[in-house]
């Protein structure tokens, strides 16, 4: 999968964490977009030996003012007009989100149609597992600069201070949440015992639905943004983008599930990536702001 211009910005920033051994943040999302022809420049926002949720592990956040030069010195790089879009994940701390705000703002100031999609990493149904000043900086400072947002249903929940129990309060969430486009992952589906990746813009509503694979391993949302962003970087329209990325996620967690993997197996399931085969049910929803357009 090739960008529309072999001479135009293709390069994508990834900023979360790194783990050692396993295939979350930046090792899904690297892994994705390179897999899917797209250079990275990957920026550690905290360094783990793997992900917190298999057992007690050393975390090593950057000191702040060293994370803050880090992101200041690629802004004045010589190449930053390489860059076509910034993905931003976990946050290693709150102080992150200001350095990520300004290196959005500096890679939109020389290329202005670059895109940023900020993944808010915060939580899931238990609740959040980040402190909740790392949660507010992520709703407050960098929801609001994103094109493309991609939280989950329990991410959207706790940024709008309700619960939401079906795909009609999910939808009012996402249209109040400030990005333009939403991509709501673990969304509620209308397929007994499924899932769904929901997807709001402001022309479309739409629901693309699978099976729900019990335990599945870490990584699947930041697989998702990757994967996401790769299609739109190459020219797939939203509904397009949305199927063959939930197609793809899909394959490689039922492939890894069916293993017995407690990672996501993405070295192996590579193909998958680019060329999904799994089954995947698209739902074209009436847009909330249908009514008030006619």
């Amino acid at each position: 999968m090739n960008a529309e211009k072999t001479d135009a910005p293709r390069a994508v920033i990834v900023i979360s964490s790194h783990v050692a051994r396993g295939s979350v943040g930046n090792r899904a999302a690297v892994f994705a977009l390179e897999t899917l022809g797209f250079p990275v420049w990957a920026v550690p926002t905290v360094i783990l030996p793997w992900h917190p949720g298999h057992s007690r592990a050393t975390r090593i956040v950057p000191a702040l003012d060293q994370f803050k030069a880090l992101l200041a010195d690629l802004e004045r790089a010589p190449w930053l007009g390489e860059v076509r879009a910034v993905l931003s994940g976990y946050l290693g701390e709150a102080g992150q989100a200001e350095a990520v705000a300004s290196l959005v703002a500096a890679v939109k100031a020389r290329t202005p149609d670059a895109l940023y999609v900020c993944d808010p990493v915060m939580g899931d149904s238990g609740g959040l597992y980040v402190p909740e000043p790392t949660a507010a900086a992520l709703r407050d400072r960098l929801m609001p600069i994103a094109d493309i947002a991609t939280p989950n249903r329990y991410e959207l929940e706790w940024m709008a201070g309700a619960p939401l129990p079906d795909i009609k309060a999910v939808t009012a969430a996402a249209l109040h949440a400030g990005p333009s486009t939403m991509l709501v992952t673990s969304a509620p589906s209308m397929l007994m015992g499924g899932t769904g990746n929901f997807l709001l813009d402001g022309s479309q509503a739409l629901l693309a639905e699978h099976r729900v694979i019990e335990r599945p391993p870490n990584g699947l949302g930041d697989l998702t943004a990757a994967v996401y962003l790769a299609r739109i970087l190459s020219g797939q329209p939203p509904a397009k983008a949305l199927q063959s990325t939930t197609t793809a996620v899909y394959e490689i967690l039922a492939r890894t599930a069916k293993r017995g993997g407690d990672e996501l197996q993405l070295e192996t399931d590579a193909q998958s990536l680019s060329h999904p085969m799994a089954m995947v049910q698209l739902r074209h929803l009436l847009h909330p702001g249908r009514d008030k357009r006619a």
